[in-house]
């Protein structure tokens, strides 16, 4: 395991971070993009348990959801298309004291970063993970992704799309080792705050489906939902999510549903109207990768610049007179 990296010492004891002290640069993505109701569930969890941002790392792929990190006060990751958890698990692995959250879209996690995301779970790390699904790939301007629904007409599917949709919560709960997953709205930001902060504490891989909205290029894909409180279905639980008494007067289609019944979970998984929203399934006695197989290197600031000067050193070429140069050196 790695040493403890000493907190700031600048900050005073008494001194609170702000939601200010998580904003980064400002966000780019369309008005009324699902996108930006989870930036702000994120920044308002970093907020209330006092996450230091130079302990706290965001790491995407590519994709509209994937420009999560530039818009967070904190350590940012941009990686490549589909790769956001290995380099995820890299970090873990290197840095187990860090909190690390993704941001994948349903492209990037479903379509060409299927392999990692299979052996993530497996690997069960300690990581939230945020799939950002809105059933397009919006980023390169309306192509069908595994998510789109069947007859879908897009860029890349003009006579409709031709296959059923994958469904990313019964894939993840297929899976050996899966221990937390649940799903969430974008219209419904309470109750994602919720999802996301039972997620973090979590000790273990958390994957959360967010159903999250595209203004752009498929404005009316969850109206329905959106506009009926009946269509959507809460999972409560005394283990789970117990909704404010004002949230339940208008969603009042609820089932009590324990975590800890992954049969029940997967049959939930396959509902899609109404939509389920909540904590579908958690396990926290899986086993983490970190920890079966911690790392026996210590990256303290003085390991890391060691390890750095002894790779610049293989580069160095010494004169061969000692370091005196041959049109100054005294016979």
């Amino acid at each position: 395991m790695t040493d403890p990296i000493p907190q700031c010492v600048f900050r005073a004891e008494d001194e609170r971070y702000t939601l200010a002290d998580y904003q980064g640069e400002e966000p780019r993505w369309c008005t009324g993009c699902g996108d930006n109701a989870i930036l702000a569930a994120v920044q308002r969890l970093c907020r209330d348990e006092q996450l230091p941002p130079e302990r706290t790392v965001f790491v995407s792929g590519i994709g509209c959801s994937s420009r999560f990190p530039h818009y967070m006060n904190g350590y940012g990751f941009h990686g490549i298309h589909g790769r956001s958890l290995p380099v995820a698990e890299g970090i873990k692995m290197a840095r187990p004291d860090l909190h690390v959250f993704v941001s994948t879209g349903d492209g990037d996690c479903c379509s060409i970063g299927t392999a990692h995301w299979i052996h993530a779970i497996r690997y069960n790390m300690d990581m939230t993970v945020m799939l950002h699904d809105n059933r397009v790939y919006g980023l390169t301007k309306m192509q069908v992704s595994p998510t789109s629904p069947q007859g879908l007409q897009t860029k890349t599917t003009p006579r409709g799309a031709y296959l059923e949709p994958l469904n990313p919560l019964t894939v993840t709960l297929g899976v050996a080792n899966a221990s937390f997953v649940a799903q969430a709205v974008d219209w419904i930001p309470e109750l994602m705050h919720d999802i996301i902060e039972s997620a973090f504490h979590h000790k273990g891989f958390s994957f959360i489906r967010v159903l999250q909205r595209c203004p752009e290029f498929l404005p009316d894909m969850f109206e329905p939902w959106v506009q009926d409180p009946a269509k959507t279905l809460l999972l409560v639980h005394e283990d789970g999510l117990q909704p404010s008494p004002s949230l339940s007067k208008t969603y009042k289609n609820q089932e009590a549903h324990d975590p800890a019944d992954l049969t029940r979970a997967r049959e939930i998984a396959s509902v899609e109207d109404p939509i389920p929203v909540g904590i579908l399934y958690r396990n926290d006695d899986m086993p983490r990768y970190e920890e079966i197989r911690p790392t026996d290197r210590s990256y303290t600031p003085d390991t890391i610049k060691g390890a750095l000067e002894a790779e610049l050193d293989k580069f160095t070429i010494a004169p061969a007179n000692g370091g005196e140069d041959e049109d100054t050196a005294k016979p």
